[in-house]
């Protein structure tokens, strides 16, 4: 079991997918668990509509992912599809936790780049050189945060309401293992302040203030992919980090994501489920 403290994200056992040896990580960044199906990755590839490329990605590619991913954590470090700059419409094998190229070992640093916030991205070390110049897009069914309520957290699972793919500003970064030589992608999810919505579900109050993930409006996606020149890019793009309405949004309360009960990887996990006393939907 993987404890982290400041967000209460111990993993479940049931969770499915193998993960780090036991060990304590404090950090004040946000943990997002995702739902996150093959068709959905395949968002911008099926826009060229090459069936030759769908099917190789179906038949060969997907191998080397976690997917299909009804419930995993950012801790887990799936592998999940994401788009470029350098492939924005076919998709790149990655593993969730940004691994900065001078990092000595991955283990130091994956489990605090989950994560980056927009705000920051062009001044922190670990991700300024990605903001410039490999930003990427991760396409997912939906998300899920919990909600404090007394002594318990209740998850919720946030999706768009007209059943279409979330896609996510995201950094990636490539990065070489010294030991064996091996070559890693990996990626870190942006995040921007909560809407009106995410303010009341995302109430942790160890965080200053409520956060969600950076959403992109599909006629926005390719602007983000656009090249990086100078100051006035930093801007264009850094306007593009804006909390995703609320009236775009749904959310309702699941099952237990955390502890001995948790549904762990299972289709289940976006199933309604009612608490006593709680909103159970937006």
């Amino acid at each position: 079991m993987v404890l982290y403290d400041l967000l209460n994200c111990n993993l479940p056992e049931s969770a499915g997918l193998s993960i780090l040896n036991p060990v304590i990580y404090i950090t004040s960044i946000m943990c997002y668990d995702v739902n996150a199906q093959l068709e959905s990755q395949l968002k911008r590839a099926m826009r060229d509509a090459d069936e030759h490329a769908i099917r190789e990605i179906k038949e060969k590619l997907v191998r080397e992912t976690d997917l299909p991913l009804f419930h995993v954590t950012g801790f887990q470090h799936p592998k999940m599809f994401i788009y470029t700059s350098e492939s924005p419409n076919y998709p790149v094998v990655s593993q969730w936790g940004l691994v900065p190229f001078w990092a000595k070992d991955k283990k130091d640093i994956w489990n605090k780049t989950l994560n980056a916030r927009g705000e920051t991205m062009f001044s922190k070390s670990s991700y300024k050189s990605s903001a410039k110049d490999k930003r990427c897009i991760i396409c997912i069914d939906g998300f899920y945060e919990h909600h404090h309520h007394g002594k318990e957290t209740v998850p919720y699972y946030i999706s768009r309401k007209d059943g279409h793919p979330i896609s996510l500003a995201g950094l990636w970064n490539e990065w070489t293992d010294p030991e064996t030589g091996e070559m890693l992608n990996t990626f870190s999810i942006l995040t921007t302040e909560g809407n009106p919505m995410m303010a009341e579900i995302h109430n942790n109050p160890k965080l200053k203030g409520p956060r969600m993930p950076v959403i992109l409006p599909d006629e926005l996606e390719d602007a983000w992919l656009e090249p990086y020149r100078d100051e006035l890019d930093q801007k264009r793009l850094e306007e593009l980090l804006q909390p995703y309405p609320e009236a775009e949004l749904k959310a309702y309360t699941v099952a237990k994501l955390r502890g001995k009960n948790a549904i762990g990887n299972q289709p289940e996990a976006t199933d309604y489920f009612e608490y006593d006393d709680v909103k159970v939907e937006y």
